[in-house]
């Protein structure tokens, strides 16, 4: 007999990982014990040496479908061998330095119980175990115990005690265990807070969408708004009563084969759909249409799967899928407690769907798309926090480090003990309701995790309400404020995924997004950086143009038309060759003279390098969204659109851009291209043609320029991101033709391209600049 003490990092703690040591251990004829500590799980084992080699072999082949293994270290132990396998009590204060695993879609064994009705959780729609349901969702201090989470006031049944204390059951330790005689109950309420006196509460509210009534719907770590997708004035009254004018609606179908009926799908994007996150999966719309209001103005569907059992046994119920949206009035957060959400969705659901189990924190599904070959996330929440990041090689003595995050897409990140926990996506902190939900959900986490930091990174603007945010806290707390440019943030991200070391040769970085503030203290948006860690140098950029108006020119694509076509030519001529164009008709309405006078003397007209304001000038020029965009990106998302379906017949524009070097810096001018544009469409050439022209010329500019940057500075690694990399279309061609050049191209999988990953890029910069460099 021989003693080993094995040590497990990693997501082992909730996640049945004891259990299934536990049996392992029995199998393999093995003696003593296993617990929960401070650092994750400690086993100690006493058997045969084949034995023992055999158990540790299949500890990482064994794991729950929640566990995540980071670290096995085994060592010798000096110690009498006990005379069976034991699991013991979690050592104290184990809380604060393993990670939560993440909410996950309910299990097939717990599928199977609800749909079966001789088990006691027949159509029971809390049924969870071990190995599925509820956990950021519900905790509210560590450690993860049920006296710590939204379940601590419903005492277990006897039945239910006796799952959760017995090691061979996967409800051993569940802490949201649970059956209809002692969890959660759900009721349904119609607009005068009347609880309806039905038999089925489920049954009765795929009814009433049937019927074409909007329901507000508890869920997992919100309310959602539910309706009937394919009935037309349902979809259009949750609009309006919304105040959602344009952006897509999420949806949900019972399985794989009805989203096939709507939406074109393949093996990749059917995995992502079935992931243990199930996540709202962006598709391609093929087949036959749902209502027009479900996605105006986009060739894409967002589907996700039921991941609840609720969200399950309601969409057993129905033929067609269903509208679910978060259940709020337009950019404020969904909302997740029931009196709240009785008052909030008065006049927009017309019944409420409610349940009387805690949302403790609140989590917005996530959404991926398939690009270039990998599934990537666009918005990271629910399913997918608070997995921790292990950071690469050379972070290993990083911590203590809190990074603010942005101010759209806000998301802030953790860095302890050389890992990063990234938060679930916040939302846009220009709305105070997002702000104070901001300021709650750090405040839970650094509870949650024991944190308190040294170091606060926050963006380069001083304008941010995250930025300021960090400012008070560092003053609070005496702890030193690092500030992290934009770009060069979006670009440290994107390394720190893919598990690039600290000490690293610098590499080139395409980072395309609306606007983050430069150290120079211009906007920035279209930039080409050569860059590591701790360190970047700006190489190139858009040429900039000014913004008329400020933040109006976010919200009036025209605006930035005029600005670019004032910047390139002699506007009274251009005015007088191209006057028929229904762009030069939608210009010559505005106060153009007053617009160049602000521009003339730069009063609230920055200049800016911004690649999405590029694409907004010409969605514009081609008449898309030109007067107003509801939300960020319509325009892009608009004319990347109307590019799909020629993109792969067309060519770039010849002379379309120039390379200015005068400067000292690669300057992309666009003054051919502009000119290439007006030019087809005073010709009348199909503008389908021109946007994929655009397109391509985008994309080779970029590649050119790549390239060029490339050779002069010894880098053969390129990373691609920041939000208008969203767009596929330019995302997968700018990749296949750097690969083909021999480059090693990077882009942002695991977190978001746009500025939802971009704490996580100043938390590494900030651990960088800590650790002492070779």
């Amino acid at each position: 007999m021989s003693g080993k003490a094995i040590r497990v990092r990693g997501v082992v703690q909730g996640v049945g990982f004891r259990p299934m040591i536990w049996h392992l251990a029995r199998q393999h004829r093995l003696t003593g014990s296993v617990w929960n500590d401070a650092e994750g799980v400690m086993i100690h084992a006493f058997g045969s040496d084949e034995d023992m080699e055999a158990f540790i072999r299949q500890i990482p082949l064994q794991l729950p479908p929640l566990a995540r293994l980071d670290s096995l270290e085994v060592q010798y132990l000096n110690a009498m061998p006990d005379d069976e396998f034991h699991i013991v009590a979690s050592r104290e204060d184990h809380s604060v330095q393993t990670p939560i695993a993440a909410d996950a879609t309910t299990c097939p064994e717990c599928l199977a119980e609800i749909a079966d009705p001789a088990n006691r959780r027949y159509r029971y729609p809390f049924t969870n175990c071990t190995h599925c349901g509820p956990r950021l969702s519900i905790v509210r201090r560590m450690p993860y115990d049920r006296c710590h989470t939204s379940m601590a006031e419903f005492a277990m049944c006897p039945r239910c005690q006796q799952e959760y204390d017995d090691p061979a059951d996967r409800r051993f330790h569940a802490q949201a265990n649970c059956c209809p005689d002692c969890g959660p109950r759900l009721w349904l309420e119609d607009g005068g807070r009347s609880t309806l006196n039905c038999n089925d509460p489920i049954t009765h509210t795929a009814e009433l969408i049937r019927q074409g009534f909007i329901i507000a719907v508890k869920g997992l770590g919100g309310f959602h708004l539910a309706c009937n997708a394919v009935d037309p004035d349902a979809v259009a009254r949750l609009r309006q009563r919304k105040q959602r004018y344009a952006k897509p609606f999420a949806l949900m179908a019972r399985d794989a084969e009805m989203i096939a009926r709507h939406a074109r799908l393949n093996e990749q994007e059917t995995r992502a759909l079935h992931d243990k996150a199930a996540p709202i999966v962006l598709l391609a719309a093929h087949g036959m249409a749902l209502a027009p209001g479900v996605a105006p103005d986009d060739d894409k569907l967002g589907f996700m799967l039921p991941y609840t059992p609720l969200h399950s046994l309601l969409m057993r119920e129905l033929d067609a899928p269903i509208v679910l949206t978060s259940g709020n009035i337009s950019d404020e957060p969904q909302c997740t407690e029931n009196d709240e959400a009785r008052e909030k969705l008065a006049g927009i659901a017309d019944y409420w769907l409610l349940h009387d189990r805690t949302i403790v924190n609140r989590l917005d599904d996530s959404v991926v798309r398939l690009m270039d070959g990998k599934i990537r996330l666009l918005r990271r929440a629910r399913g997918y926090t608070p997995e921790a990041l292990l950071l690469p090689a050379g972070f290993e003595s990083a911590d203590n480090i809190l990074a603010m995050g942005a101010e759209l897409k806000n998301s802030f990140c953790l860095l302890k003990n050389g890992q990063t926990i990234v938060s679930q996506h916040i939302g846009d902190l220009e709305n105070a309701a997002v702000q104070h939900d901001y300021r709650n959900a750090v405040a839970l986490y650094r509870q949650l995790f024991g944190f308190n930091p040294k170091r606060i990174a926050v963006d380069l603007h001083p304008g941010y309400l995250s930025t300021q945010y960090g400012q008070a806290l560092a003053a609070a707390e005496q702890a030193q404020l690092v500030a992290v440019q934009h770009h060069h943030a979006h670009l440290a991200a994107c390394l720190a995924e893919h598990g690039v070391p600290l000490e690293t040769h610098p590499v080139l970085g395409a980072i395309f997004d609306g606007l983050g503030l430069g150290d120079d203290d211009t906007l920035w948006g279209g930039e080409f950086l050569l860059a590591d860690y701790r360190n970047y140098t700006r190489l190139g950029h858009f040429q900039p143009i000014a913004l008329p108006g400020g933040t109006q020119a976010m919200r009036e694509p025209w605006r930035n038309t005029f600005a670019q076509l004032l910047h390139y030519f002699d506007w009274p001529a251009l005015q007088q060759e191209f006057a028929e164009l229904n762009i030069m008709r939608l210009l010559a309405g505005k106060p153009l003279d007053t617009l160049a006078t602000m521009i003339a003397r730069n009063i609230n007209s920055l200049p800016g390098s911004s690649c999405g304001r590029w694409f907004d000038a010409f969605a514009a020029a081609l008449d898309l969204h030109g007067e107003q965009v509801h939300y960020e990106g319509q325009a892009a998302i608009a004319l990347e659109r109307l590019a799909t379906p020629l993109f792969a017949d067309e060519q770039p524009y010849p002379q379309a851009w120039a390379i200015d070097n005068s400067v000292g810096l690669s300057v992309l001018r666009w003054q051919g291209l502009w000119q290439a544009v007006l030019t087809d469409l005073k010709r009348g050439t199909d503008k389908v043609r021109i946007a994929a022209r655009i397109h391509h010329s985008l994309v080779a500019a970029t590649v050119e320029l790549l390239l060029r940057l490339s050779r002069q500075a010894g880098a053969d690694c390129i990373v691609l991101s920041g939000g208008v990399f969203q767009n596929r279309l330019l995302l997968e061609s700018v990749s296949q033709q750097l690969r083909q050049a021999g480059k090693t191209v990077l882009s942002p999988q695991r977190y978001p391209l746009n500025d939802g990953g971009l704490a996580l890029g100043q938390a590494v910069i900030a651990a960088a600049l800590s650790i002492k460099g070779k």
